[in-house]
């Protein structure tokens, strides 16, 4: 059985920077370099769908200047990367609120998904101020006023994005052992890797041993 989606929760980049005496935000200035090398693996390895759970909507509740730093950084980096990846036959696509966010970065964010919409090798999903709880209470609500009722098949129809398909494996760095509300309802029977490595950390060797051990494991799907 192939692995279709493939979720990475990318955690650790400040305790990576702390144990390395750097400040913080170089943690997350070289976690978005790893993330691109991980996407040009991926892609390579023609992994159909890969997402990055990059800011909660908990991360707000950070120290103001860490936050600050993150949302200049995407800002600087997010056209530079949809244009790498529209070379490279990728599709990005962000998932979350897209409100709270400054309206430039809103408005890159957008764009960025425009130009590689056309693109048909895997499709890099990023998880941007979003909340699991929150996906599935905004699916129900649309689906509770588009469609009269709420059921399992109306709520998957208004997720966002919702093309995209369940998680087959959830890969989350930094040794901590929880999801943390990322993708709840396409996790429900996603196998779990959980890695004592910093996200920055990570290589494109890694993308291999995921593959490896994706296939080791018995999917029963409760049946």
């Amino acid at each position: 059985m192939s692995l279709k989606h493939l979720g990475i929760i990318a955690d650790g980049n400040r305790r990576w920077a702390k144990e390395r005496g750097l400040p913080k935000i170089e943690g997350h200035r070289r976690g978005v370099k790893t993330m691109e090398n991980l996407i040009m693996e991926a892609a390579k390895a023609e992994i159909p769908f890969v997402t990055f759970y990059v800011f909660s909507t908990e991360n707000w509740g950070r120290e103001e200047a860490e936050v600050s730093y993150i949302m200049k950084l995407a800002e600087t980096k997010i056209m530079k990367l949809a244009e790498k990846m529209t070379k490279n036959n990728i599709r990005m696509l962000i998932l979350g609120i897209r409100g709270a966010v400054n309206p430039l970065l809103t408005s890159l964010g957008e764009k960025a998904e425009k130009i590689t919409a056309d693109c048909t090798g895997t499709t890099v999903c990023f998880c941007f101020n979003y909340g699991g709880e929150q996906e599935i209470a905004d699916a129900a609500n649309i689906a509770l006023e588009s469609e009269g009722e709420i059921t399992p098949a109306t709520i998957r129809k208004h997720l966002y994005h919702p093309e995209v398909p369940d998680l087959d494996m959830v890969v989350r760095t930094s040794g901590e052992q929880r999801i943390s509300g990322f993708m709840l309802w396409r996790s429900a029977y996603a196998e779990f890797l959980f890695l004592k490595k910093y996200f920055p950390e990570m290589t494109a060797e890694d993308i291999d041993e995921i593959l490896a051990e994706y296939e080791k494991r018995n999917r029963r799907f409760g049946k």
